[in-house]
C-alpha cells in the first residue's frame, strides 16, 4: 500500500487525494491471518508538514477462540488517522519545521516521495484484534481435567472427589437440581 505523493506535497495546503482500497493483506505479518482482503476508503490530505491520513477500512481476520482454542474469525475495523512527514523537501514546497520528538519510521515518506501504510495498517490490525474473540456465543470451552474440547460433547473423564469439608454444599446443590 504505497502511494506517491510527489504531487500532493508540491500543491496548497488542504489539496485531498481518496484511494478506494481492496487488497491483499497476506504478507503484512506472519501472525496475522487475514481471511478476506483489506477494503475500504482513505483520503490522503496536504498539511503544512506533511501529508495527513485518514480513512476507515475493514477485513475479517482468524484467530483462536479464548475458550476452546479453536480457529474463529473476527471481523475488524481500523479507523486510520496519521501525519507522514517526508524525509526531503521538495524545492517548491513549503513544509514547517518539525519537533524531533516522537519520531516514527512509519509515520515518513522516503526520498522518492513514496508513502507507504504497511506498517500503520499491521500495527492497526494488532490493536483493534480483540482478546476475548470467541468462535461462538456458547462455546463450553475445554474441560479443566482431561482438556477436551467440550463444544464436541461432554468428555468422560473421572470427576476429581469432593473434599469432605465441602461435601454439605455438594449436597444442598444436588438437592435443588433433583425435582
Amino acid at each position: 500500500m504505497q502511494y506517491n505523493v510527489a504531487q500532493l506535497l508540491k500543491g496548497p495546503t488542504g489539496g485531498r487525494r481518496r484511494y478506494e482500497i481492496k487488497e491483499d493483506i497476506e504478507y503484512l505479518d506472519r501472525e496475522l491471518v487475514p481471511l478476506r482482503p483489506l477494503v475500504g476508503a482513505i483520503t490522503l490530505t496536504r498539511t503544512s508538514q506533511g501529508i495527513l491520513v485518514q480513512g476507515k477500512l475493514r477485513t475479517v481476520l482468524q484467530t483462536d477462540c479464548r475458550r476452546c482454542l479453536e480457529p474463529c474469525q473476527v471481523a475488524v475495523v481500523i479507523e486510520l488517522e496519521e501525519e507522514f512527514h517526508p524525509v526531503v523537501a521538495i524545492a517548491e514546497s513549503p513544509i514547517d519545521e518539525l519537533l524531533e520528538e516522537g519520531d516514527d519510521d512509519a509515520l515518513r515518506i522516503d526520498a522518492h516521495h513514496v508513502l507507504d501504510l504497511s506498517e500503520v495498517i499491521r500495527q492497526q490490525l494488532w490493536l483493534v484484534l480483540p482478546m476475548d474473540a470467541l468462535c461462538r456465543p456458547d462455546c463450553a470451552g475445554l474441560c479443566p481435567t482431561c482438556g477436551g474440547n467440550r463444544n464436541l460433547g461432554e468428555c468422560q473423564c473421572e470427576a476429581a472427589p469432593v473434599d469432605p469439608r465441602w461435601a454439605a454444599l455438594q449436597a444442598l446443590i444436588t438437592e435443588e437440581q433433583e425435582p
